[in-house]
């Protein structure tokens, strides 16, 4: 508990003032307003089926028009197929006739929760022991709330950014196969959301699980993803008469080739960086490997060490997986189809058909079919590792959290900035908010978000969006 209570105070030195007063659970005007904007939003339904992001957006779109955003200015959209899966576009002009605008991304549709697995209403935003509690505080209600209480407050304030700054407020990210509005902005109003570059969700801050934040990350580029049908099929037969060509057998001999194939070890600029830097930040055995194998990829033995961490594993490579199983039609007969679905993260050059050339390879048995499944995304590449971008970002948070390094990473998984960077709009995940190490129930049961990181995170990105719109 000392430790705890040192971690705590050490924190909230380096703070600035306003996030003190939120650690103590004392706000200021300006933060009373940031949680009424950012309670209304949890507290929508945004879940599909049943949620409403149309709704959740005409309520920020509300006070961003009390704050002074005329019409024009102010885009709400929605298809008539899906009416409730509607978002918003703000638009605060720039000065500035040369400079591209900054766009601000951030989806605020959420996972769906069942209120009968949660301890608490998973629809009302809970302050308890430091954290706030609902589905969306973390991914990634928070941040949309913190644009649009940006947006806001430079409007209030008068001020004249050289660059224009948009912000994008979307539905579908947490829903394969649903209406995604980032994808349709980019394939259908491009004009909308052109930008130099955009800042989204996918990164921040990690704490040691005691309270200290003990990392802070970038994320530039990351994996896009695909699922096939893997299937195998033969006449079948009764039971009592067993033969060789059983389906089942054949798909388990099929996916027991797939779980044993590795995918080659494979760098960015981004990755290279990240197990130098955050390697060189742990001080032991596998920093000390990530740092040997950033220098060489060919060094098997660090990269054995590197690889007993799944993340770091998977980091380094494309990744496939069996998600689900089915198959037969009856207890005493032989199967006549067996399938599964194979789940793959793909590493950045790669596109979807060449891995599932790959595995069909490996699996080298012509009786087995492999099928795409859509949603088919798009493959970009890595965005730039752009100083004029990463710079005031690692700025920044020496300032907040001095001594705490800034770490540029690859995300395993994939977010909305697919559909920018496959438009030519590179994305970056913003460092600030931070989580704890158990995933703070992020698409699982009681998501929580720690306080100090809502309001410490607001401050940071409030000053990054300043620096960066110059």
């Amino acid at each position: 508990m000392k430790s705890l209570l040192f971690a705590t105070a050490a924190l909230l030195l380096a703070a600035p003032a306003t996030a003190q007063t939120a650690a103590m659970g004392r706000l200021d005007s300006g933060q009373q307003r940031y949680f009424s904007l950012f309670k209304e939003l949890v507290e929508t339904d945004t879940s599909l089926p049943g949620g409403s992001c149309t709704r959740a957006a005409r309520q920020v779109a509300a006070r961003m028009k009390a704050a002074g955003f005329a019409d024009e200015q102010l885009t709400l959209f929605s298809v008539p197929e899906h009416p409730e899966d509607g978002g918003l576009v703000a638009v605060l002009p720039g000065s500035s006739k040369s400079l591209k605008p900054l766009l601000l991304l951030a989806h605020i549709d959420v996972v769906a929760a069942k209120r009968a697995d949660w301890v608490r209403d998973p629809f009302k935003l809970v302050e308890e022991k430091g954290y706030y509690y609902a589905r969306g505080v973390a991914d990634t209600k928070a941040l949309a709330a913190i644009w649009a209480d940006t947006l806001i407050r430079l409007k209030e304030s008068g001020a004249k950014p050289k660059r224009a700054i948009k912000m994008a407020l979307t539905c579908g990210e947490e829903t394969n196969g649903a209406f995604n509005g980032a994808e349709w902005l980019a394939a259908n109003k491009r004009e909308l959301i052109d930008a130099a570059f955009a800042l989204n969700e996918g990164s921040g801050g990690t704490t040691d699980g005691k309270g200290k934040v003990v990392e802070q990350a970038v994320t530039v580029g990351e994996k896009t993803f695909a699922t096939f049908r893997v299937e195998t099929r033969n006449p079948g037969g009764h039971s009592s008469v067993p033969r060789p060509d059983n389906a089942i057998t054949q798909l388990a001999q099929a996916l027991v080739k797939i779980g044993a194939h590795e995918f080659p070890l494979e760098f960015t600029d981004t990755t290279r960086a990240y197990f130098r830097d955050a390697g060189a930040g742990r001080g032991d055995a596998t920093g000390r490997a990530m740092v040997a194998l950033a220098a060489n990829p060919a060094d098997r033995a660090a990269e054995a060490v590197v690889n007993a961490d799944p993340f770091l594993h998977s980091n380094l490579r494309t990744t496939c997986v069996a998600t689900m199983l089915d198959g037969g039609h009856a207890r005493n007969a032989l199967a006549q189809r067996a399938g599964a679905y194979v789940n793959c993260r793909i590493f950045p050059g790669h596109t979807i058909e060449s891995i599932r050339e790959e595995l069909a390879a490996v699996v080298a048995d012509p009786g087995v079919s492999f099928e795409t499944l859509p949603p088919r995304r798009p493959a970009p590449p890595p965005p730039p590792l752009d100083p004029q971008v990463v710079g005031p970002m690692r700025t920044l948070a020496a300032k907040y959290w001095p001594g705490v390094p800034l770490v540029t990473q690859m995300a395993n998984g994939y977010s909305d900035a697919t559909f920018l960077g496959a438009v030519g709009i590179p994305a970056y995940g913003v460092p600030g908010m931070w989580g704890d190490p158990d995933g703070n129930g992020v698409h699982g049961l009681n998501e929580r978000r720690e306080i100090r990181a809502v309001y410490m995170g607001r401050d940071y990105l409030f000053e990054l969006v300043k620096a960066l719109a110059r």
